[in-house]
């Protein structure tokens, strides 16, 4: 997978360095991760790599296009590197949890706005806010049984 990566970043005329490797596999084994998290996830196999580091690789990765970042209202920015679709996310209230979302119809920007304001539309990011499986079964095995309070 190492060569994939390294495939990846030449083609976006970055420079292979370890700790972009470091942050594309940990995005890839790690979808809808903080930037805490994926700084501690580099260092676990490379423990000199900084903060400051992963930050910066963040933001390269982004702006080139390999990883997308996310930032659903009231959350700290997500990271994943499933850029190639146009796909929407579904967030628990409950945990914070963040899977991922088909695109709700067609083609990109896969909704079509009721008055575009005469705006070239070309895409639409959509967040879907529900209760993910694991909450809603804590939810319910806290529940009083019917009739009982």
């Amino acid at each position: 997978m190492t060569s994939d990566f390294e495939a990846q970043l030449r083609a976006v005329s970055l420079r292979v360095t370890r700790p972009r490797l470091a942050v594309l596999a940990a995005l890839r084994d790690h979808p809808h991760v903080d930037t805490e998290t994926v700084i501690t996830l580099v260092r676990a196999d490379h423990p000199t790599v900084s903060h400051q580091a992963v930050y910066d690789v963040l933001r390269a990765l982004t702006d080139a296009g390999l990883v997308r970042r996310i930032q659903p209202a009231g959350a700290t920015a997500r990271y994943e590197s499933r850029v190639g679709d146009n796909h929407h996310h579904v967030v628990c209230r409950s945990c914070g949890a963040i899977a991922d979302v088909d695109c709700a119809v067609g083609p990109s920007p896969c909704l079509t706005p009721s008055d575009d304001g005469g705006y070239v539309v070309d895409e639409a990011e959509v967040v879907f806010w529900g209760t993910c499986p694991d909450c809603a079964a804590e939810n319910t095995a806290d529940d009083p049984p019917v009739g009982r309070k």
